[in-house]
């Protein structure tokens, strides 16, 4: 999955390639990458870092092409879970689970995050470690910077993995991560790993590339500092009542279940001695009406700070169920729902602000608020308002 996914899936954008002979590139990638030093010296990088990290360091045609790719959300829900939550992936994860479970279980007194979360990030982001992205993090930044990557994001990216390198936490050569610059087995981009990254072994280094220990605290701080709710459920796949409300999207869990709202694997979805119960849960749909619905609390959004997409977060959340015996979802999923791309939803975004609606992000990340504002839409389309920004609503909403 990748790039941080916490992060750097979130920051691809489209940037235009420099026409130039490649002799011609290579001198103006060199003299960029020189005229970077004041900046680096100022944030207390020394000569010595800069010039081993940079000295030799090359463009690289391959990430400037994956830097313009405009992702497509083009799998259905269903397809991209299957996959995500695959039996391989939950038989990798239990095995983990029972051989690291002393050292999962301090980390969980530690964090207050379930193994079982950890676990499940660790196995999606580079399969348990075993696919780190391979590209060399100092030259995908580098070049990244070069092309003026999500403005100044490559470049102060890159100087903080100068940093990382100075405080001698990973030498140059083995500082791997994927196009983007998202490093090791937990995918945390340079300036996540100095501000969440943990020395979990106390050995004087946050190894995020070879130290099981340091790789799942890591991710356990870092969903703590996100807000991650100890004891709270990130939410249950669920069922509606016949002639249920659709316009209704937030209420406690206390709420849905008076108003005949129930978990699809026959569990309550509260009773009157849970303290969650009074907690907001708010009703979500991954492939609109048609598909799955599910009930989400705020750990579900942790989650999505991780890897700003839904489906990411629903993947994530069941494979650590599926660690537990969960079963599968029981909602069959819509094989024809085609996900928007990036750019329509940004589209839509355009659209709802130009209508008066508030807008949190341009980026074409679909937040709750946003969801809520697309059901106000459908309302007035007379459509079934259930959120989901399919592409019958951007049809009527922008034009095709």
């Amino acid at each position: 999955m990748v790039a941080m996914s916490i992060i750097a899936t979130q920051l691809i954008s489209i940037t235009p390639l420099f026409a130039q002979a490649p002799a011609a590139e290579a001198r103006s990638f060199n003299a960029f990458i020189q005229s970077l030093w004041p900046e680096a010296q100022q944030r207390g990088i020394t000569r010595a870092t800069f010039d081993r990290a940079l000295g030799d360091v090359q463009y690289d045609a391959e990430v400037a092409a994956l830097s313009r790719r405009q992702p497509e959300y083009g799998r259905a829900v269903g397809d991209y879970l299957n996959g995500m939550v695959s039996p391989a992936r939950i038989n990798g994860g239990i095995r983990r689970l029972g051989e690291w479970r002393g050292l999962i279980d301090s980390i969980e007194h530690t964090f207050g995050v379930p193994g079982e979360i950890l676990v499940a990030i660790w196995g999606i982001e580079t399969g348990f470690g075993a696919n780190t992205g391979g590209k060399g993090v100092i030259r995908s930044l580098a070049t990244l910077a070069f092309l003026g990557y999500k403005g100044d994001f490559a470049k102060n990216e890159l100087l903080t993995a100068l940093l990382v390198l100075q405080q001698g936490h990973i030498p140059p050569d083995r500082m791997i991560g994927s196009w983007a610059g998202a490093m090791g087995q937990p995918q945390f981009i340079p300036s996540s790993f100095m501000r969440w990254a943990v020395d979990f072994t106390g050995d004087g280094k946050r190894d995020l590339w070879t130290s099981v220990p340091d790789v799942l605290a890591s991710i356990a701080n870092y969903l703590r500092e996100h807000g991650w709710k100890p004891g709270l459920p990130w939410g249950y796949e669920v069922t509606l009542p016949e002639n249920f409300d659709m316009r209704r999207s937030r209420a406690s869990f206390r709420e849905w279940a008076a108003l005949g709202v129930r978990r699809a694997d026959g569990g309550k979805l509260t009773d009157r001695r849970d303290a969650n119960g009074g907690k907001e849960a708010i009703l979500f749909f991954p492939s609109g009406a048609r598909g799955p619905a599910f009930l989400v609390t705020d750990n579900f959004n942790v989650i999505k700070t991780y890897n700003i997409s839904d489906v990411y977060a629903l993947a994530v959340l069941h494979l650590a169920d599926r660690f537990r015996g969960a079963p599968a979802f029981a909602g069959r999923w819509p094989q024809d729902d085609r996900q928007l791309t990036r750019e329509d939803r940004m589209r839509i975004q355009r659209r709802l602000a130009d209508l008066g609606y508030k807008v949190n992000d341009f980026q074409g990340m679909m937040d709750f608020d946003l969801r809520d504002n697309i059901r106000d839409m459908q309302i007035k389309f007379g459509m079934v308002p259930d959120g989901h920004p399919g592409m019958e609503f951007m049809g009527r909403l922008v034009g095709r």
